[in-house]
């Protein structure tokens, strides 16, 4: 295949992509949704179908549908192109070595790693102790396949070593996340005899590990008891891992999440697998961070309900907790599910699947079990635990989003109180919540200049009514970029035939059209534009003679300082005349 991208492009339709993701809504000849990549309560996203491009009249993000892609899933173009190469059925061809990006080694490193920690569970002497340890565990063959189970063995450079002797250096292993360089200088491996979790992006790539300590080989260690030795690391924040941003399981469990409309949260590595394997797959593991909010927006795609399998400390300023409150803030309808003292999902699953599924059908909603668990721990008749319980609860009230609801909770805990409504609603005024964390999104978005927007609302009126392109002289093609000046150029020439256009304009003139007709489809309908070209028009010649006047302005200063009188004046009287100008 000559062209992979064309050829993806032609296979897909950008509505069913971007559909898969988001709920679009038919808007005319278009489809419109609200924004992913940033807060908004009216629909500021269009695709067009007719285009196949995508666009954000809100944040200003948009593209085709590789550009979706990126910004969705977080993640470089060569990533995008394998993303939708499969859903396409296309076949890439291999990457010549010397033609390899630094993060696609990366990648190429950890699966080999993966690889060889696999084969150490299957086939070393140590690794069958293992097996057996994780079947003891409840965690059965077919799952250890799965997830890609492995094995770090007792050595100091057994990885390292095999991934040298395969091209690779020990400073792009370090990298990776998967060795240590000491003080000294000297290289080791992180992982050594630990049950090795293999940490996956949504495309199911691996790119980081998680390694938990096999207990039978704790006596070997020297000089280290049991106690000193930490039960679970993970790999530091790598170019390819970053655990701020990753939900362990997502890849296997998206389909599950977005099928039930709900998700599960849990800790650990374990309670994901042994719910997979029991049935329960609309589950992912946060692995040792709170909710952050770039987790957030990626299980937004998916569901907007969660149910919270961990410990939660109600009354302290728990990092849980401001997580929880995060997803309050965005919406989430949450649920806690209640286990049994001292158990996680994983004890809960290995004894009996069957529980499992009881304790989450039996999910307690965020708000009942704040209030039950903070009345519980103080006294609601007395002065101070209504003071105690006020203190708690009333941020949790302030951050619920919609009124109904808030008000709703703000009754039943005045009722639970014994006091006023409106006394509960001004102590509720009083609650400062600390502004949201920025939304997160793959690109900075700078902020268009008035001649940029100018220059645009130019094109779309002239799109809009192309008699507006003949208002243009021939010396008005100065005042716009380059960019601007060849699509009005090629409008004048060609009017609106797109196809002509398209093999006229280079590929980003043509693109930039694009978006500006897209925009001019959505915009009203009815309207005098040829005044608001002519007015748009005016007002660019303004700005190019308020730009003359500043350069001739520095320039008198200049031959003042300079003592070069006649020049000054000379250029004086250019200014009056400019100025003259502008001012009619």
């Amino acid at each position: 295949m000559e062209n992979p991208i064309e050829e993806i492009k032609n296979r897909l339709d950008i509505v069913d992509v971007i559909g898969s993701y988001i709920k679009l809504k038919k808007a005319g000849a278009n489809y419109t949704a609200l924004c992913p990549f940033h807060s908004e309560k009216k629909p500021s996203f269009f695709v067009s179908p007719s285009r196949q491009i995508w666009k954000c009249f809100g944040c200003g993000l948009g593209g085709d549908v590789f550009a979706f892609i990126k910004e969705i899933e977080g993640v470089e173009f060569g990533d995008a192109l394998k993303i939708l190469a499969k859903r396409a059925g296309v076949e890439l061809r291999p990457i010549r070595p010397e033609l390899r990006t630094e993060r696609q080694r990366l990648y190429e490193i950890c699966e080999l790693a993966c690889k060889f920690f696999e084969k150490q569970l299957q086939e070393s002497k140590t690794g069958k102790a293992v097996k057996n340890y994780l079947l003891k565990r409840a965690i059965n063959e077919d799952s250890q396949v799965l997830w890609r189970l492995g094995y770090a063995p007792d050595k100091w450079h057994d990885l390292s070593n095999f991934l040298v002797s395969r091209g690779y250096k020990r400073e792009e292993i370090i990298k990776a996340g998967l060795a240590i360089k000491d003080e000294k200088g000297n290289f080791y491996d992180r992982f050594r005899k630990r049950i090795i979790f293999p940490i996956f992006d949504l495309n199911s790539q691996v790119i980081g590990f998680g390694g938990r300590v096999f207990k039978s080989q704790i006596p070997n260690l020297k000089s280290q008891k049991l106690e000193e030795v930490a039960k679970y690391i993970n790999i530091p924040n790598t170019l390819l891992y970053d655990k701020s941003r990753i939900l362990y399981g997502l890849d296997k469990a998206k389909v599950a999440i977005r099928k039930e409309n709900s998700c599960i949260l849990v800790e650990g590595y374990v309670d994901v697998i042994l719910s997979f394997q029991s049935g329960i797959k609309n589950i992912v593991s946060v692995s040792g961070t709170a909710l952050t909010p770039y987790q957030l927006n990626i299980l937004k795609r998916y569901s907007d309900n969660l149910l919270l399998a961990f410990d939660m400390d109600v009354a302290g300023d728990s990092a849980t907790k401001r997580g929880i409150d995060l997803a309050q803030e965005k919406g989430f309808d949450i649920k806690i599910v209640l286990l049994p003292a001292g158990k996680d999902p994983a004890d809960v699953i290995s004894e009996n699947p069957k529980d499992w599924k009881e304790f989450l059908a039996k999910a307690k909603s965020i708000l009942d079990f704040y209030f039950d668990n903070t009345f519980s721990q103080f006294d609601k008749k007395s002065p101070e635990g209504k003071k105690e319980i006020a203190k708690i609860l009333l941020p949790v009230l302030k951050r619920i989003p919609n009124q109904i609801v808030r008000f709703y909770w703000v009754q039943k805990l005045a009722g639970e109180l014994g006091v006023r409504e409106k006394d509960v609603l001004a102590e509720l005024e009083k609650i400062k919540i600390q502004a949201k964390e920025p939304e997160l999104s793959a690109s900075k978005r700078r902020k268009k200049t008035r001649r940029e927007l100018l220059e645009e609302k130019i094109v779309s009126l002239a799109i809009r009514e192309p008699e507006n392109i003949k208002l243009l002289k021939k010396g008005d093609f100065k005042l716009f970029s380059p960019v601007i000046k060849e699509i009005l150029s090629s409008l004048q020439k060609l009017g609106l035939d797109f196809d002509q256009l398209q093999k006229t304009l280079p590929t980003a003139s043509f693109e930039r059209l694009n978006f500006l007709a897209l925009e001019a489809e959505i915009k009203e309908k009815q309207g005098d534009f040829k005044k608001e070209f002519a007015d748009c028009l005016r007002e660019m010649k303004r700005l190019e003679t308020k730009k003359e006047l500043r350069e001739i302005s520095q320039k008198i200063k200049e031959f003042e300082e300079k003592g070069e009188v006649k020049k000054a004046e000379q250029l004086t009287k250019k200014f009056n005349a400019l100025l003259k100008k502008l001012e009619e």
